[in-house]
């Protein structure tokens, strides 16, 4: 089948490779430009270049499709049966949307219409849900709006971080395309009831709020791992919570109290989280009490 793939990050891989792999025709792939990395370090290729590049696929790196009239007109050319859309991280315009022969193909890491947006994977987690899944879906102009083909659970562990998730995901999204491409089953329309949002996420909404329960930050932890990342400050440091977990017991001190050096923190409602694994800036992942050590932090003093 005569394909187009649009994705930028990891949990594109799979899909891409897996598309190759069968047999199929890939004659563009669209990813996310190259970007300059941290600390001023060369401009860095996303996974899908990368990807697209060791299997000797054409790549284009447009920066915006909206507009982009000369795109609209070369994608039309192509003569596609379909396109497969995996994370790629732009909207795609209605000419493009409507040029494939079969519509474009999205590869969508929950159980919609439930968490439909930018980051699915942990809003799932953060709500506490039993499961999500992929949804294999064809675009129209919406918000992850359009007509499911396939859809397949996957069960969310009570320690699954959204990288442990993210990696079986997308290994399902990769074998659930491939049925889409050659069953083409009936599309059905979403249903109305049910619809939740996963907003975009940021580094700031990393930052842990003590008075919540500990089981909620937990939850935070574990979704926000690896990215945003969740954060803790202490005095003039703030330091990273990589992993953390509930403890069945309950406490009287305020929220935020350090309450001893093996690194059990008070939370709301009288919850008590303990501090497994911390990161302070510019240092290695430490043990939670090797780490409340190098900061001097004694039991009583407040996170914040």
């Amino acid at each position: 089948m005569r394909l187009a793939f649009f994705g930028s990050p990891d949990f594109a891989v799979p899909a891409l490779r897996a598309l190759a792999e069968a047999g199929h025709d890939i004659v563009a792939v669209y990813c996310q430009p190259p970007k300059p990395a941290e600390r001023g370090l060369k401009e860095t290729k996303c996974a899908v270049q990368r990807a697209a590049e060791a299997l000797a696929l054409p790549v284009r790196t447009p920066v915006r499709l909206r507009n982009d009239t000369d795109e609209h007109r070369f994608f039309a050319s192509l003569g596609l049966d379909a396109a497969v859309v995996a994370a790629y991280g732009l909207i795609l315009p209605k000419p493009m949307l409507e040029a494939p022969r079969r519509g474009c193909l999205n590869i969508h890491a929950s159980l919609l219409p439930r968490w439909r947006g930018a980051a699915p994977i942990q809003a799932a987690i953060l709500a506490g849900d039993a499961e999500t899944g992929i949804t294999i879906m064809r675009m129209d102009e919406g918000l992850d709006t359009g007509p499911m083909l396939l859809k397949e659970a996957v069960p969310i562990g009570p320690r699954d971080t959204a990288a442990s998730l993210h990696d079986r995901l997308a290994e399902v999204g990769a074998r659930l395309i491939l049925r889409a491409l050659a069953e083409d089953p009936p599309a059905v329309p979403q249903p109305a009831e049910g619809v939740t949002y996963a907003p975009k996420l940021s580094r700031a909404d990393g930052a842990i709020d003590w008075t919540r329960p500990a089981w909620e930050i937990d939850r935070k932890v574990r979704a926000f791992d690896p990215w945003p990342g969740t954060t803790a400050r202490v005095g003039t440091e703030t330091v990273k919570v990589l992993a953390a977990e509930p403890v069945e017991e309950r406490c009287e001190a305020a929220p935020g109290t350090l309450l001893d050096d093996a690194g059990r923190v008070a939370c709301g409602d009288g919850t008590v989280l303990r501090l497994l694994r911390l990161q302070r800036p510019g240092r290695a992942a430490q043990e939670a009490a090797a780490c409340l050590r190098g900061l001097r932090l004694a039991p009583g003093t407040r996170f914040s």
